[in-house]
């Protein structure tokens, strides 16, 4: 089991954790935020940011989970990405067990695919990027780094966003 830990604790870290969760080779020991909210969906609060270094060994911490989506925040997330290299972490792309990943697909280290999510064959998604709940990315598309499909848009075959 990897034992990872969760980056956020505000709403989009919930949907984050819901589908962690639902994976049988994860473990997620708790998470970090800037504030303690108490439990997040039954899983403990560690500490801030500043603290993840000592966090590594206290808990066994084998990889990170970026729960961070808010929009105004969107920038935080490669800087977290970036923070994360520093540390013996890796950076798993997860995808829910409720979402649609077809042949020939490849995502980058940090994504998330949330539930009810489609990405269609031939798509390449970069690193730290968001697939939200709902949304549909068809065929041949190409996403840069830190790209946040809202819930249930749709990105029609062969379109390219940058980073």
């Amino acid at each position: 089991m990897i034992n990872l830990v969760l980056l956020g604790g505000g709403g989009h870290a919930k949907s984050v954790l819901t589908v962690v969760k639902k994976h049988g080779q994860y473990r997620v020991a708790g998470y970090v935020d800037p504030k303690d909210r108490g439990q997040l969906l039954g899983v403990p609060y560690l500490g801030n940011d500043d603290d993840l270094k000592g966090l590594v060994s206290r808990y066994s911490l084998h990889g990170a989970v970026i729960g961070i989506g808010n929009t105004p925040l969107s920038r935080v997330r490669p800087a977290l990405m970036q923070f994360l290299g520093t540390l013996p972490l890796e950076c798993p792309a997860i995808c829910s067990p409720a979402a649609v990943i077809n042949e020939e697909v490849r995502l980058g280290k940090g994504t998330v695919v949330l539930d009810g999510a489609v990405v269609n064959s031939g798509t390449t998604i970069g690193e730290c990027c968001i697939i939200n709940t709902q949304s549909t990315v068809e065929h041949d598309c190409i996403l840069g780094d830190n790209i946040h499909v809202a819930p249930s848009a749709l990105l029609n075959g062969g379109v390219s966003i940058g980073n």
